[in-house]
Protein backbone atom coordinates (compact mmCIF):
# COMPACT_ATOMS: atom_id res chain seq x y z
CA UNK A 1 0.00 0.00 0.00
CA UNK A 2 2.71 2.28 0.97
CA UNK A 3 4.32 1.71 -2.47
CA UNK A 4 1.24 2.38 -4.02
CA UNK A 5 0.88 5.33 -2.44
CA UNK A 6 3.88 6.66 -3.34
CA UNK A 7 3.89 5.36 -7.14
CA UNK A 8 0.26 7.63 -7.25
CA UNK A 9 1.95 10.71 -5.77
CA UNK A 10 5.00 10.68 -8.38
CA UNK A 11 2.21 10.02 -11.06
CA UNK A 12 0.22 12.74 -10.03
CA UNK A 13 3.13 15.22 -9.96
CA UNK A 14 4.69 14.86 -13.29
CA UNK A 15 1.24 15.01 -15.12
CA UNK A 16 1.09 18.20 -12.70
CA UNK A 17 4.05 19.50 -14.39
CA UNK A 18 2.64 18.63 -17.80
CA UNK A 19 -1.02 20.23 -16.97
CA UNK A 20 0.72 23.28 -15.64
CA UNK A 21 2.42 23.53 -19.25
CA UNK A 22 -0.61 23.42 -20.99
CA UNK A 23 -2.57 25.92 -19.00
CA UNK A 24 0.16 28.38 -20.03
CA UNK A 25 -0.67 27.83 -23.65
CA UNK A 26 -4.45 27.14 -22.84
CA UNK A 27 -5.96 28.49 -19.83
CA UNK A 28 -3.64 32.23 -19.86
CA UNK A 29 -3.39 32.79 -23.84
CA UNK A 30 -6.54 30.67 -24.61
CA UNK A 31 -4.68 28.00 -27.49
CA UNK A 32 -5.92 25.10 -28.80
CA UNK A 33 -3.04 22.97 -28.33
CA UNK A 34 -3.79 19.09 -28.89
CA UNK A 35 -0.77 18.42 -29.69
CA UNK A 36 0.97 18.90 -26.20
CA UNK A 37 2.05 15.55 -25.20
CA UNK A 38 4.43 16.17 -27.74
CA UNK A 39 6.78 18.16 -26.03
CA UNK A 40 6.70 15.59 -22.95
CA UNK A 41 7.90 12.64 -25.71
CA UNK A 42 10.84 14.98 -26.96
CA UNK A 43 12.09 15.51 -23.06
CA UNK A 44 11.91 12.24 -22.34
CA UNK A 45 13.29 10.89 -25.65
CA UNK A 46 16.24 13.56 -25.18
CA UNK A 47 16.80 11.75 -22.15
CA UNK A 48 17.07 8.11 -23.05
CA UNK A 49 19.16 9.23 -26.12
CA UNK A 50 21.48 11.03 -24.06
CA UNK A 51 21.56 8.01 -21.50
CA UNK A 52 22.23 5.69 -23.68
CA UNK A 53 25.28 7.68 -25.61
CA UNK A 54 27.16 7.89 -21.91
CA UNK A 55 25.74 11.82 -20.82
CA UNK A 56 24.25 12.87 -17.57
CA UNK A 57 20.65 12.88 -16.77
CA UNK A 58 21.49 17.01 -16.59
CA UNK A 59 22.62 16.61 -20.05
CA UNK A 60 19.15 14.99 -21.43
CA UNK A 61 16.93 16.82 -19.54
CA UNK A 62 18.97 20.35 -20.87
CA UNK A 63 18.94 18.67 -24.75
CA UNK A 64 14.99 18.05 -24.22
CA UNK A 65 14.11 21.54 -23.01
CA UNK A 66 15.87 22.83 -25.83
CA UNK A 67 14.41 20.60 -28.46
CA UNK A 68 10.97 20.88 -26.90
CA UNK A 69 11.06 24.94 -27.34
CA UNK A 70 12.84 24.70 -30.62
CA UNK A 71 9.57 22.44 -31.51
CA UNK A 72 7.21 25.51 -29.52
CA UNK A 73 8.58 28.02 -31.30
CA UNK A 74 7.91 25.91 -34.84
CA UNK A 75 4.25 25.41 -34.11
CA UNK A 76 3.96 29.19 -32.86
CA UNK A 77 5.13 30.34 -36.45
CA UNK A 78 2.74 27.25 -38.25
CA UNK A 79 -0.28 29.10 -36.56
CA UNK A 80 0.67 32.72 -37.97
CA UNK A 81 -2.28 31.80 -40.73
CA UNK A 82 -4.05 29.73 -39.26
CA UNK A 83 -7.29 30.00 -37.09
CA UNK A 84 -7.39 28.91 -33.53
CA UNK A 85 -9.30 25.78 -34.53
CA UNK A 86 -7.58 24.58 -37.48
CA UNK A 87 -4.23 25.26 -35.56
CA UNK A 88 -5.21 22.65 -32.86
CA UNK A 89 -5.46 20.65 -35.18
CA UNK A 90 -2.39 20.77 -36.92
CA UNK A 91 -0.66 20.43 -33.41
CA UNK A 92 -2.14 17.07 -33.15
CA UNK A 93 -1.12 16.17 -36.21
CA UNK A 94 2.43 17.20 -35.70
CA UNK A 95 2.10 15.15 -32.52
CA UNK A 96 0.84 12.62 -34.50
CA UNK A 97 3.90 12.73 -37.12
CA UNK A 98 6.78 12.77 -34.00
CA UNK A 99 4.95 9.46 -32.50
CA UNK A 100 4.98 7.95 -36.34
CA UNK A 101 9.02 8.76 -36.70
CA UNK A 102 9.65 7.62 -32.88
CA UNK A 103 7.91 4.15 -33.81
CA UNK A 104 9.82 3.77 -37.15
CA UNK A 105 13.50 5.49 -36.55
CA UNK A 106 14.43 2.61 -34.92
CA UNK A 107 18.29 3.56 -35.25
CA UNK A 108 17.63 6.77 -33.04
CA UNK A 109 14.57 5.74 -30.86
CA UNK A 110 14.77 2.44 -30.53
CA UNK A 111 11.88 1.79 -32.74
CA UNK A 112 8.82 -0.01 -31.36
CA UNK A 113 10.90 -1.04 -28.52
CA UNK A 114 11.69 1.80 -27.25
CA UNK A 115 14.55 2.78 -25.00
CA UNK A 116 14.93 0.97 -21.99
CA UNK A 117 17.61 0.99 -19.06
CA UNK A 118 16.98 4.36 -18.05
CA UNK A 119 18.86 4.48 -14.72
CA UNK A 120 16.49 6.54 -11.96
CA UNK A 121 17.94 9.43 -10.02
CA UNK A 122 18.34 7.73 -6.67
CA UNK A 123 19.39 4.38 -7.76
CA UNK A 124 22.45 3.87 -5.46
CA UNK A 125 19.57 4.51 -2.93
CA UNK A 126 18.35 1.46 -0.72
CA UNK A 127 14.42 0.65 -1.27
CA UNK A 128 12.43 2.48 0.18
CA UNK A 129 14.14 5.34 0.02
CA UNK A 130 14.72 5.70 -3.69
CA UNK A 131 11.07 6.24 -4.34
CA UNK A 132 10.80 8.26 -2.20
CA UNK A 133 13.90 10.49 -2.76
CA UNK A 134 12.16 10.93 -6.36
CA UNK A 135 8.97 11.58 -4.70
CA UNK A 136 10.20 14.33 -2.99
CA UNK A 137 12.45 15.91 -6.10
CA UNK A 138 9.18 15.66 -8.12
CA UNK A 139 7.36 17.29 -5.84
CA UNK A 140 10.29 20.13 -5.37
CA UNK A 141 9.96 20.85 -8.97
CA UNK A 142 6.44 21.16 -9.05
CA UNK A 143 6.29 23.40 -6.31
CA UNK A 144 9.23 25.93 -7.90
CA UNK A 145 7.09 25.57 -11.25
CA UNK A 146 3.83 25.97 -9.59
CA UNK A 147 5.23 29.07 -8.19
CA UNK A 148 6.83 30.73 -11.30
CA UNK A 149 3.73 29.74 -13.27
CA UNK A 150 1.68 31.55 -10.37
CA UNK A 151 3.80 35.00 -10.37
CA UNK A 152 3.94 34.79 -14.51
CA UNK A 153 0.61 34.79 -15.07
CA UNK A 154 -0.36 37.14 -12.19
CA UNK A 155 2.15 39.62 -13.55
CA UNK A 156 2.14 42.04 -16.52
CA UNK A 157 3.11 39.07 -19.02
CA UNK A 158 -0.07 37.17 -17.78
CA UNK A 159 -2.30 39.72 -18.09
CA UNK A 160 -1.43 40.80 -21.67
CA UNK A 161 -1.98 36.64 -22.23
CA UNK A 162 -5.31 37.04 -20.81
CA UNK A 163 -5.89 40.22 -22.51
CA UNK A 164 -4.72 38.63 -26.18
CA UNK A 165 -7.23 35.73 -24.42
CA UNK A 166 -10.52 37.45 -24.12
CA UNK A 167 -9.96 40.69 -26.56
CA UNK A 168 -7.21 40.18 -29.08
CA UNK A 169 -8.10 43.40 -30.97
CA UNK A 170 -8.19 45.28 -27.72
CA UNK A 171 -4.31 43.85 -26.74
CA UNK A 172 -3.36 44.81 -30.74
CA UNK A 173 -4.35 48.57 -30.09
CA UNK A 174 -3.00 48.57 -26.99
CA UNK A 175 0.66 47.76 -28.60
CA UNK A 176 1.23 44.27 -27.94
CA UNK A 177 2.36 42.15 -30.21
CA UNK A 178 0.49 38.98 -30.16
CA UNK A 179 3.01 36.65 -32.28
CA UNK A 180 5.46 37.70 -29.45
CA UNK A 181 3.45 36.85 -26.91
CA UNK A 182 1.90 33.65 -28.53
CA UNK A 183 5.35 32.25 -28.82
CA UNK A 184 6.52 33.04 -25.75
CA UNK A 185 3.55 31.06 -24.00
CA UNK A 186 4.29 28.15 -25.96
CA UNK A 187 7.60 27.69 -25.27
CA UNK A 188 7.93 28.14 -21.67
CA UNK A 189 4.98 25.20 -21.52
CA UNK A 190 7.06 23.24 -23.60
CA UNK A 191 10.08 23.80 -21.66
CA UNK A 192 8.14 22.68 -18.84
CA UNK A 193 6.16 20.31 -19.95
CA UNK A 194 9.71 18.42 -21.32
CA UNK A 195 11.41 18.70 -17.87
CA UNK A 196 8.10 16.45 -16.69
CA UNK A 197 9.04 14.23 -20.15
CA UNK A 198 12.49 13.75 -18.68
CA UNK A 199 11.72 13.25 -15.40
CA UNK A 200 9.15 10.67 -16.33
CA UNK A 201 11.59 8.55 -17.97
CA UNK A 202 14.00 8.28 -15.08
CA UNK A 203 11.07 6.89 -13.23
CA UNK A 204 9.85 4.59 -15.87
CA UNK A 205 13.75 3.65 -16.46
CA UNK A 206 11.63 3.72 -20.20
CA UNK A 207 10.64 5.71 -23.02
CA UNK A 208 8.55 4.85 -26.10
CA UNK A 209 5.71 5.66 -28.57
CA UNK A 210 3.05 4.92 -26.27
CA UNK A 211 4.19 8.59 -24.33
CA UNK A 212 3.04 10.17 -27.54
CA UNK A 213 -0.37 8.90 -27.74
CA UNK A 214 -2.99 11.63 -28.42
CA UNK A 215 -4.79 10.14 -25.14
CA UNK A 216 -2.09 11.74 -22.91
CA UNK A 217 -2.74 14.95 -24.24
CA UNK A 218 -6.66 14.74 -24.02
CA UNK A 219 -6.38 13.36 -20.45
CA UNK A 220 -4.13 16.58 -19.43
CA UNK A 221 -7.05 18.69 -20.86
CA UNK A 222 -9.60 16.62 -18.64
CA UNK A 223 -7.12 17.66 -15.85
CA UNK A 224 -7.96 21.18 -16.81
CA UNK A 225 -11.08 21.26 -17.13
CA UNK A 226 -11.75 19.30 -14.07
CA UNK A 227 -9.78 21.91 -11.87
CA UNK A 228 -10.10 25.22 -13.89
CA UNK A 229 -8.44 26.35 -16.68
CA UNK A 230 -6.22 29.78 -16.06
CA UNK A 231 -5.86 29.08 -12.49
CA UNK A 232 -2.60 27.49 -11.05
CA UNK A 233 -3.93 26.36 -7.90
CA UNK A 234 -7.35 24.62 -10.34
CA UNK A 235 -4.91 22.41 -12.44
CA UNK A 236 -3.37 21.12 -8.85
CA UNK A 237 -6.90 20.49 -7.96
CA UNK A 238 -7.75 18.77 -11.48
CA UNK A 239 -5.04 16.41 -11.07
CA UNK A 240 -5.02 14.83 -7.70
CA UNK A 241 -8.56 14.53 -8.37
CA UNK A 242 -8.30 12.61 -11.64
CA UNK A 243 -5.62 10.70 -10.21
CA UNK A 244 -7.14 9.63 -7.11
CA UNK A 245 -9.75 8.53 -9.55
CA UNK A 246 -7.56 5.90 -11.26
CA UNK A 247 -5.58 5.40 -7.50
CA UNK A 248 -9.44 4.10 -6.68
CA UNK A 249 -10.20 1.86 -9.51
CA UNK A 250 -7.90 -1.07 -8.65
CA UNK A 251 -9.29 -1.07 -5.48
CA UNK A 252 -13.21 -1.56 -7.00
CA UNK A 253 -11.35 -4.01 -9.06
CA UNK A 254 -10.14 -6.23 -6.06
CA UNK A 255 -13.42 -5.64 -3.90
CA UNK A 256 -15.91 -6.44 -6.67
CA UNK A 257 -13.86 -9.13 -8.58
CA UNK A 258 -13.80 -7.28 -12.04
CA UNK A 259 -12.11 -8.26 -15.33
CA UNK A 260 -9.46 -6.12 -16.94
CA UNK A 261 -11.26 -5.02 -19.52
CA UNK A 262 -14.18 -3.84 -17.33
CA UNK A 263 -12.24 -2.30 -14.66
CA UNK A 264 -10.39 -0.35 -17.40
CA UNK A 265 -13.85 1.04 -18.73
CA UNK A 266 -14.66 1.89 -15.60
CA UNK A 267 -11.90 4.34 -15.42
CA UNK A 268 -12.39 5.76 -18.39
CA UNK A 269 -16.42 6.06 -17.21
CA UNK A 270 -15.69 7.59 -14.09
CA UNK A 271 -12.80 10.44 -14.94
CA UNK A 272 -15.81 10.97 -17.89
CA UNK A 273 -18.59 11.29 -15.51
CA UNK A 274 -16.31 13.83 -13.76
CA UNK A 275 -15.90 15.94 -16.55
CA UNK A 276 -19.23 16.08 -17.23
CA UNK A 277 -20.46 16.84 -14.00
CA UNK A 278 -17.99 20.10 -13.90
CA UNK A 279 -19.37 21.09 -17.24
CA UNK A 280 -22.93 20.95 -16.35
CA UNK A 281 -22.88 22.64 -12.92
CA UNK A 282 -19.36 24.00 -12.84
CA UNK A 283 -18.37 24.98 -16.31
CA UNK A 284 -15.15 27.39 -14.93
CA UNK A 285 -13.45 24.72 -13.10
CA UNK A 286 -13.64 23.37 -9.40
CA UNK A 287 -11.33 26.45 -8.94
CA UNK A 288 -12.40 29.17 -10.93
CA UNK A 289 -10.15 31.84 -12.24
CA UNK A 290 -10.19 35.12 -10.94
CA UNK A 291 -10.36 37.82 -12.85
CA UNK A 292 -9.17 41.77 -12.43
CA UNK A 293 -12.45 44.00 -12.55
CA UNK A 294 -12.31 47.50 -13.83
CA UNK A 295 -13.73 49.62 -11.05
Amino acid sequence: MFDFLVSSLTVAGLYGLMALGLNLQAGAAGLLNFGHIAFAGIGAYATGIAIRSGHSPLTGAALGIAAASALGWALARLGRKLASDYWGIATLAVAEILRTLATNEGWLTGGAQGISAIPSLFDAWSRPWDALGFLGAVLIVLALAAWACARVTDGRFGRALRLMREEPALARCMGYDLRSLKTRAIVAGAALTAIAGSLYAHYMSFVGPDYLLASETFLLWTMLMIGGLGNTAGVLVGVLLVQAAYAAVPFAKDYFQLGSDVSGALRLGLIGLILLACLMWRSEGLVRERLRKIP
